[in-house]
């Protein structure tokens, strides 16, 4: 039985991956999509585990070959992406994959396979709530801030293109209904 696929995506702050961990301990089949990426490897990560590393050439190169569902080079010769392969691999192999991507990543992964994937986008209340969480953490710089607000801003234009919105006003509410929509989603035959 081949697996399908959960895609996320939602702007800095919005609790997703607060809401991701919670999906995967609720015994439902998940695994993490393995990305790729261009950079080297930082203290235990391993080839396969954690991504898999490509050298910048070598990246470049599968990017011309069509193998990514999704890329983004994020600085000067520092790629991530999904590999199409890999996807495949563990879709066979019957896992429900899990996709923590941006909002452009989420759209092309959707249009690819259609209705084997369900994408949700995880919604802060208000852009001055999610200032307030950004804030809150304590962990970035005020301009650092400012930037993820204005990316926000961006990203909350792609909402509609997704097949779920769960707007994140309440983080045990918003838990419980992804939890909904994931384990319905997963209990359909697929077609």
């Amino acid at each position: 039985m081949n697996g399908k696929l959960i895609i996320f995506s939602a702007p800095s702050g919005s609790g997703k991956s607060t809401i991701i961990n919670y999906l995967l301990s609720c015994n439902l089949n998940l695994a993490f999509s393995i990305s790729a990426t261009s950079r080297p490897p930082r203290g235990e990560e391993q080839n396969g585990v954690e991504y898999f590393f490509l050298s910048p050439e070598e990246f470049k190169q599968r990017i011309a070959n069509n193998e990514f569902l999704e890329y983004e080079e994020v600085y000067e010769n520092r790629f991530y992406g999904t590999l199409k392969s890999q996807v495949e691999k563990q879709l066979s192999d019957g896992q429900n994959i899990v996709f923590d991507v941006d909002v452009v990543g989420g759209c092309n992964i959707k249009k690819y396979y259609g209705k084997r994937a369900l994408s949700i986008f995880i919604q802060p209340p208000s852009i001055e709530e999610l200032r307030k969480r950004l804030i809150g953490r304590g962990t970035d710089a005020l301009d650092v801030i400012e930037s993820r607000v204005a990316k926000a801003t961006y990203e909350l234009e792609f909402a509609a293109q997704f097949d779920e919105v769960i707007v994140n006003d309440n983080l045990e509410q918003a838990k419980e209904t992804t939890l909904q929509l994931v384990r319905n989603f997963l209990n359909q035959a697929q077609e």
